[in-house]
Parts: structure tokens; C-alpha cells; sequence
């Protein structure tokens, strides 16, 4: 058996020790890979070396160049603030805006037009210049000298037959109409009865007419009687429960009978309304319009931009009333303004804000011939030709400029009054 034993020693021997142990290992030469299967002796082995890093001075006026650029960026930043507020000042901004939105070129009074709309579908080109060699013999078929009148069609939203006006009784009429349809149809069941062609009903025995109907009978037996009557109490609760549940409407003819009291007929014209909001960043609103809008079965658009948030609805007459009646009264638009300036009454911003409170405008609100959007979709928008380019893709465009105009007037007459 053998034992270890460590024989102390002092802790600068063993550093020591270890010194020299790392020297030889550092002085010991690496070993040349010459063989193997990895190895191929046309590659050249390159040790790592530190480049040499030397002096880079930078030429002159390098940072005088950098100076200047960053005076002459400040600069046109003061000026383009100014050129802005005088512009909003003179109104020029809005009129610039507004002559984005309507492109179209408008003839004034008593100016005579390069050609007549009645010719403008013929022509190719906006003038009359060269018009016998632009059109053909074909497209005069059908033209003379008479005078033709188009045939008289009725309005798409007038119906064929006029709706006759139900004959609303009072309620004394109610009341002996249902008496008399009750006499009928007894009559008719005594009638039966009297022929043999059904069995005569039972009695209808309560325990309050008990001893008037059954007589000695009840006397003889009280037991017997009351249990018979008490049974045929049972018996007409369970066949009156029984036909009230045949009647009951099952869950999805309940779901069906909704949809069509709320679903409308547009096949005769669609109603629809065009809102304007100043901000539409609060996603309870969001919510709430998305929900109603769905509920009430309605399509339409909402537009989110920074300056005129717009929806756009569709649907029937009842559907629009009920929804106009969500915009512009049990929405509160204005309270997270009036929270936000509560929150802040030291900020000098609050009052701008307050004078700028968020509100709901019913912008138009008319019939069309069919319906332009096939749902109801929510849109984010960062710039206005694409807003506008939203609409444009459903043949709508004029909603959008009617609701920017009018965001555009008032953002000015905003200025004006401040």
C-alpha cells in the first residue's frame, strides 16, 4: 500500500513552478503539418500580422465645409417656417390644397369652350382641328337632321306599385274582431260535435268548479274526484306547454328572423352617408363603429389620416338612421380631449387643444343606384393621393374631396380665429 504525501511548500515556489513550466511551452516550436490528408502544400501558410497603423490628418477646412452646410440647412429651415406662415396667413396654403383635391378645369361665366361635351365623347383630341380626317363615315350612323326624343324612363328608386297604406283599427275593433273570429270558429266546432263527426271535450273541471260540475259524484267519492280533476289540470298545463314549445323559434330561426328585420331591401337604391373626424386614434371608437357597422349589416370605408379621417357608409334608410344616430350623439368624441386637458392644465399646449376638440361631421348623405364596397374595412392612409386613391379604386372619388375640402376650409377658418 502506498501512501501520498504532500510536503508543504510556500506559495512563491509554486508560482515559481509554474513560471517555468509556461516558458517551455511558449519555447517549444509549433509542429509543421507536411503530412496528411487535408494538407496541400500549393496553399501557403500565412501567419496573422498587425498592420501598421500610421497618421491620417484631415485636409483643410474639412470641419469650416461641415459648418457651413449645417448654417445654410438652418437657415432654409427659418425660411421655409416663414414662407409657411405667411402662406397660411394669406390663405395660399388652403387654396394650394384645394387645388390639389379638384384638378378639373372649371369654365367661368360667359367663357366659350374649345369643344361642346356633347362632342367631346366623338373627339379624340380637345379641338376641332383636322376633324374630317380624324372620323370615320361609322360614327355618323344613325345621325340626321331630325330631332330625336329619348323615351321617358321612371326613376331606378320609384316602385312599380304604389304600397297600399294599412287600415290601422282601434283597439275597441280589435277587440270584437278577435271576439267574432272566436264565435266562428266555435260555431263551427259545435256544428261538428252535433253531427257525430267529433267527440264532445271533456268538462273542464277546476277545483273551484268542482261541486258544480261533478255533483253527487264529488260527494260520493271526494278522494277519487279531486285526483281526476288534478290530473286533467296536468294534462292541459302539459299540452299548453307543448304548443307553446311547437311554437318557439329554434336559435337559428331566431338568428334568421334578426337578420331580416334589420337586413333591407336595396335593390330599389342604396342610402348613404360621408362623416368627417377630426382624430380617430381611440380604439374603443374604432371598435364601436366596426361593430355597429357589422350588426347592421352595412359596408362602407373608414379612411385614418393625420389631418381628415372620413367613413363612408352604405345601407338602408333604418340601417342610416341608426348609425347616424352612433356619430353625432351617443359617441362622445370630445372626452379624451377634455381628459388629456384635464391631466395637463400647466401645459401651455392644452389650450390649442382645446380649442381643436375632436367632433363628427355628416358631410353628405344621399341615395346611389348600387352599392360601391362589398364590406366594411378600416384604411391607414400616411399620405392624401393615396386616401383619395381608395376611393378612386371603387368609383367614389368624390367622397373624399367633398370631406378634405370642408377639413381644409375649417382648418383655416381655425387659423383665422385663433
Amino acid at each position: 500500500v502506498q501512501l501520498t504525501h504532500h510536503t508543504p511548500t510556500l506559495k512563491a515556489n509554486i508560482r515559481a513552478k509554474r513560471r517555468e513550466q509556461f516558458k517551455e511551452l511558449i519555447e517549444k516550436p509549433t509542429e509543421e503539418i507536411t503530412v496528411g490528408k487535408y494538407f496541400d502544400p500549393r496553399v501557403g501558410a500565412r501567419q496573422a500580422q498587425r498592420p501598421k497603423r500610421g497618421f491620417k490628418f484631415h485636409e483643410q477646412g474639412k470641419f469650416e465645409a461641415v459648418a457651413s452646410r449645417l448654417r445654410a440647412k438652418a437657415q432654409l429651415e427659418i425660411l421655409q417656417t416663414e414662407i409657411a406662415q405667411a402662406a397660411k396667413k394669406t390663405g395660399i396654403a388652403s387654396a394650394a390644397k384645394l387645388a390639389t383635391i379638384a384638378p378639373k378645369k372649371e369654365l367661368r361665366e360667359g367663357e366659350i369652350p374649345e369643344v361642346e361635351w356633347w362632342d367631346s365623347f366623338l373627339l379624340p383630341m380637345d379641338s376641332y382641328e383636322g376633324i374630317e380626317d380624324r372620323l370615320t363615315d361609322g360614327q355618323f350612323d344613325g345621325i340626321t337632321h331630325l330631332v330625336e326624343h329619348p323615351i321617358q324612363l321612371k326613376p331606378p328608386n320609384v316602385p312599380e306599385k304604389e304600397p297600399q297604406v294599412p287600415v290601422y283599427l282601434t283597439k275597441k275593433e280589435r277587440k270584437k274582431l278577435r271576439r267574432q273570429n272566436r264565435q266562428e270558429n266555435q260555431k263551427e266546432v259545435t256544428e261538428k260535435i252535433r253531427l257525430g263527426l267529433i267527440p264532445p271535450p271533456e268538462p273542464k273541471v277546476r277545483m273551484a268548479n268542482l261541486m258544480r260540475v261533478l255533483g253527487t259524484e264529488a260527494v260520493q267519492d271526494p278522494t277519487k274526484v279531486e285526483a281526476h280533476v288534478r290530473a286533467q289540470m296536468a294534462k292541459r298545463q302539459k299540452a299548453h306547454e307543448e304548443a307553446n314549445a311547437a311554437r318557439k323559434l329554434t336559435t337559428e330561426q331566431r338568428r334568421t328572423k334578426k337578420e331580416k328585420k334589420l337586413k333591407e331591401d336595396t335593390s330599389l337604391g342604396v342610402h348613404v352617408s360621408v362623416y368627417r373626424l377630426r382624430d380617430l386614434t381611440n380604439p374603443a371608437k374604432k371598435f364601436k363603429i366596426e361593430a355597429n357597422a357589422k350588426q347592421l349589416f352595412m359596408t362602407g370605408i373608414v379612411i385614418m389620416h393625420k389631418e381628415c379621417n372620413v367613413v363612408a357608409v352604405e345601407g338602408g334608410p333604418k340601417q342610416q338612421r341608426k348609425f347616424r344616430r352612433l356619430m353625432l350623439q351617443r359617441i362622445k368624441w370630445n372626452e379624451d380631449k377634455h381628459k388629456k386637458s384635464a391631466k395637463d392644465d400647466d401645459d401651455s399646449d392644452s389650450e390649442e387643444e382645446q380649442d381643436k376638440s375632436n367632433k363628427c361631421v355628416l358631410v353628405w348623405e344621399g341615395t346611389t343606384k348600387q352599392r360601391a364596397f362589398t364590406d366594411f374595412k378600416f384604411k391607414v392612409c400616411p399620405t392624401e393621393a393615396f386616401a383619395r386613391e381608395q376611393f378612386k379604386k371603387c368609383g367614389v372619388e368624390q367622397y373624399w374631396d367633398l370631406a378634405f375640402s370642408g377639413a381644409v376650409l375649417e382648418s383655416t377658418q381655425d387659423e383665422d380665429f385663433l
